[in-house]
């Protein structure tokens, strides 16, 4: 898969990957309006190009703010996440080419008023799945919510990881339909949250189509994956994992 011109499907108008971007901004949007006042804070695991949380705070009358946190692995789609940062002049996010799943790259910007979780539910194994929502009592405040997403294809799991957010303290606070094709789902966390573990691999990478091919029509039952993601390497061959594009500002 190559994750650079996989979202290059985003922008086509009339395709499910456009429409699914548009609602998932609508609940990036719903929950910054409804949050308390001062400073916000905004996490994004496997952020890709960032354009969910980057096309939201260009126009959000509280961008300055709202402090953004964007952590992805493949160092062609960090660098166009913070050349569209620095574009609109959105001072206070942070882009950092590093393996997402580990929960050191989230120290001092959790717990965060937004968490999203945005194309990964489809791509890593159930077991994965349900470590990552379990940990969203992490890196999520009180108040805060979770926005996540996966596909709607059979069997369909994502009545299941909805289960999986309640039993956790969340309350569900927006689902797609299952006819819309995709399953964008936003969670308020209710409970009080949990410290930040360190040195936890919540999940490996596995990618839709591996989890496809190994296991016929039900591409969540594989148990253990053949492999973690791996990003496409800069023109020179290195990939700047953990690299930070713009450091985190000082007054969050």
């Amino acid at each position: 898969m190559d994750w650079r011109t996989w979202h290059d499907n985003c922008a086509q108008p009339s395709s499910r990957m456009a429409r699914r971007l548009q609602a998932v901004q609508t609940q990036i949007r719903a929950a910054l309006d409804s949050s308390p006042c001062g400073p916000l804070r905004v996490v994004s695991l496997c952020a890709g190009q960032g354009r969910d949380v980057l096309e939201v705070l260009a126009d959000h009358p509280r961008r300055d703010e709202i402090c953004a946190l964007l952590v992805e692995l493949d160092p062609r789609n960090t660098a166009l996440a913070a050349e569209r940062a620095l574009a609109v002049g959105l001072r206070h996010v942070e882009v950092v080419t590093a393996d997402a799943s580990l929960t050191e790259h989230y120290l001092g910007m959790v717990p965060a008023d937004v968490v999203l979780v945005c194309g990964v539910f489809g791509n890593i194994t159930e077991e994965d799945v349900e470590r990552t929502v379990d940990a969203c009592s992490q890196l999520c405040r009180t108040g805060g919510t979770v926005i996540r997403t996966r596909h709607r294809g059979a069997p369909d799991m994502v009545p299941l990881i909805c289960e999986w957010f309640e039993t956790r303290g969340f309350e569900r606070q927006c689902l797609a339909e299952q006819h819309a094709g995709f399953g964008v789902g936003a969670h308020r966390f209710t409970g009080e949250p949990r410290p930040l573990v360190m040195g936890v691999h919540l999940f490996s990478f596995v990618g839709y189509d591996v989890l496809r091919q190994a296991n016929g029509p039900c591409p969540h039952a594989i148990r253990s994956p053949p492999c973690p993601r791996q990003p496409s390497s800069s023109p020179d061959g290195h990939i700047p994992n953990g690299t930070r594009f713009q450091e985190r500002p000082p007054f969050l």
